[in-house]
């Protein structure tokens, strides 16, 4: 059986990144360094997608939540190693990424894989919880309860937290937490809850 390193560095040359640049930026897609998407976002850095998603382990058929999904990349090398018996849900808060992002998925083919709005006040997307697997690409002051609180028994959460990468195992006993180098994200952002009366934020 392939290694999670095997796995994940087919997934990278069956899904290249250059589809999922605005198109002033797709002459940079080889480099490895983050590219902006608009919006104050960016497309990872090619070597740190790949550390990630080694980290997280995914297997085919697993349940997968990508927080912070942006253009669509990851979403997309997530739902190439859950393969069509899995379920990859990509949750981001700006509008127009998640137009853009939806758009980029969609002539890949995989209907086991989807783009959604986040909602206000709300860390992850809890109805299709739990999942077996959690990525975050974006950084946390500290580690979220509520996104710990999404992961299946035995499940895997990557998150950036205070510039270290985390891995966080979910056990009987607690979250089990390894770090695993320095890193620099955007920051992970919740919309405030709408208030009684008022208008969703656009």
């Amino acid at each position: 059986m392939p290694s999670p390193a095997e796995r994940v560095a087919a997934a990278l040359e069956a899904v290249p990144r250059t589809g999922f640049l605005p198109p002033g930026q797709r002459a940079h897609a080889e480099r490895d360094e983050p590219l902006s998407i608009g919006h104050g976002q960016t497309n990872s850095q090619p070597t740190t997608v790949r550390q990630t998603l080694e980290l997280l382990a995914v297997s085919p058929g697993d349940r997968v939540l990508d927080v912070g999904s942006g253009s669509g990349w990851t979403t997309a090398l997530l739902a190439h190693l859950t393969g069509p018996t899995g379920e990859v849900t990509g949750v981001e808060r700006v509008p127009a990424l998640v137009t853009f992002g939806a758009a980029n998925l969609a002539p890949l083919g995989m209907p086991w894989a989807r783009v959604e709005r986040s909602l206000p006040g709300t860390l992850g997307w809890p109805a299709r919880a739990p999942y077996d697997r959690i990525l975050v690409s974006a950084q946390a002051a500290q580690l979220p309860a509520e996104l710990v609180d999404q992961l299946a028994a035995s499940g895997v959460l990557v998150i950036p937290v205070a510039g270290r990468m985390l891995r966080v195992r979910a056990d009987d006993d607690g979250p089990a937490v390894e770090e695993h180098g320095w890193y620099r994200f955007v920051p992970l952002v919740a919309d405030p809850p709408v208030e009684s009366g008022g208008a969703q934020p656009v």
